[in-house]
């Protein structure tokens, strides 16, 4: 179990120790000073229920004294009490629990949203647009920002890869359990046996990267320019504005042509390319610590199927924490929660098994 006395003493003392430093700032550097801040509002909300946490332990020692009282009422409003206090304590422990969970030093980062359409041909670029429509659509709920870096589309509406920058509050923390095989099973439009097809697309949801997570030096790059061969105009397609990047220590390659100018498109080839190296970071990581994680949310693997979208029977069935649900429509539409929430709190569940094992 953990030791929550000696986790309160730790806190306590590392909090009193950023109090003093930022009611005495003279000297200290800006990058410092909001570290300072950060670790202040993170810790804040933690020192506060520690605090009610002891209040309330320290009444139930008092009210434990009053049960050996001889006034029968004092006794009984004592037992009540204890009661009270009993479930009160259980809630403060939890929230504790909660509050200690090691964070995601990611969660509160905008991401970069990658879909391909995989297996199952035209119908599978159908998928893909509609996996697309249906981000788009929870990105709008949830007041984020969603853009357009690259698109490749098909004649039948349907998208053979995009990729998008989305940004806002906690994006990556809602988007990131959507990484992997997605299926479908419906009939395609084209199918006139009304025979169900299996297809499927990727999805691959990476934290966005700022110039000081991924440090890419000028040496480690190859940038190939060559004319565009996509839509966009004559201008696009006779000038030299498509930009392909080579990471040499990684291998990774990123092209973009969607945008007029060659600066632009290497602009956003550079954040493309940022966030899959931190990506590439981050799953080596996960590798290693999944030897040692028996519960979690699958294994991040991008070749994991994790979900099926069932046409015939309006199902949408998550395989990592086997949870069904029949409102495949208002799913499509962008109401997601029903699906996150859940694979969040399982991966809380998850972290406070191994906090409490600790």
């Amino acid at each position: 179990m953990i030791d929550f006395e000696k986790q309160f003493e730790n806190i306590e003392s590392k909090f009193k120790d950023i109090e003093s430093n930022l009611n005495n700032q003279s000297g200290l550097e800006t990058e410092k000073l909001v570290k300072l801040n950060k670790e202040y509002a993170e810790l804040s909300p933690i020192v506060e229920t520690i605090k009610k946490y002891k209040y309330d332990k320290n009444e139930i020692s008092e009210l434990s004294v009053l049960l050996n009282d001889n006034d029968p009422s004092i006794k009984d409003m004592a037992e009540t009490e204890l009661r009270e206090k009993g479930k009160s304590i259980k809630l403060l422990e939890d929230e504790l629990m909660r509050l200690l969970i090691p964070k995601d030093e990611n969660d509160k980062k905008n991401s970069i949203l990658e879909i391909r359409a995989g297996t199952g041909g035209d119908e599978a670029s159908l998928f893909a647009a509609d996996l697309f429509s249906m981000y788009q659509r929870f990105s709008d709920l949830n007041n984020w920002k969603f853009e357009i870096l690259s698109i490749s589309e098909t004649g039948l509406k349907g998208v053979k890869e995009v990729v998008c920058n989305i940004s806002g509050y906690n994006v990556f923390s809602k988007l990131k359990f959507e990484s992997g095989v997605h299926r479908v099973q419906r009939v395609p439009s084209t199918e006139s046996s009304g025979r169900v097809h299996t297809s499927a697309a990727t999805v691959a949801v990476l934290p966005e990267a700022e110039e000081v997570d991924i440090n890419i030096e000028e040496k480690d790059l190859r940038i190939d320019v060559f004319r565009s061969g996509g839509p966009g105009g004559q201008s696009v397609n006779t000038t030299d504005s498509a930009v392909r990047i080579t990471h040499l220590p990684t291998g990774i390659v990123v092209s973009q042509q969607d945008e007029k100018s060659q600066h632009k498109n290497k602009a956003k080839a550079l954040k493309i390319l940022r966030s899959r190296i931190l990506d590439n970071e981050i799953q080596e990581k996960n590798k290693e610590r999944s030897q040692e994680r028996k519960n979690q949310v699958g294994s991040g693997d991008r070749s994991e199927r994790i979900r099926t979208y069932n046409f015939p029977q309006g199902r949408v069935s998550d395989h990592r924490i086997n949870l069904t649900l029949y409102n495949l429509n208002e799913i499509l539409e962008g109401n997601l929660d029903e699906l996150i929430n859940p694979l969040i709190a399982n991966e809380e569940s998850s972290r406070l098994a191994e906090l409490g094992n600790e």
